[in-house]
């Protein structure tokens, strides 16, 4: 059974930090790319991040580049989500996502709330 288990979120005053981390088991983790979503209350889940099997190719969203870097540990079979100058507009719960193409399956974590507030 695919789980993907998210951890790291919680309450930072804007321009802080926080380190989000997703923690695979049953999948060989290794073979496949990793997402990271978010949904603010009222909007639709948007694509935050992405990156491929190797770690080495990586993919943001306009909003939060320059901000966020992705990355993974193959080995610890994480990935990673580093936000830095976080801003109210960050405010989301932040969801971790791999899908397998041969069996059309997509698998999501239960998701970690981000609130980014004074």
């Amino acid at each position: 059974q695919v789980q993907l288990v998210e951890s790291g979120g919680g309450l930072v005053q804007p321009g802080g930090s926080l380190r989000l981390s997703c923690v695979a088991s049953g999948i060989t983790f290794s073979i496949y790319a990793v997402y990271w979503y978010r949904q603010a209350p009222g909007k639709e889940r948007e694509l935050v991040a992405g990156v491929n099997r190797a770690g080495g190719s990586t993919n943001y969203a306009d909003s939060v580049k320059g901000r966020f870097t992705i990355s993974r540990d193959n080995g610890k079979k994480t990935v990673y989500l580093q936000m830095n100058s976080l801003q109210p507009e960050d405010t989301a719960v932040y969801y971790c996502n791999t899908r397998i193409p041969a069996t059309n399956s997509n698998y999501w974590g239960q998701g970690t709330q981000v609130t980014v507030s004074s």
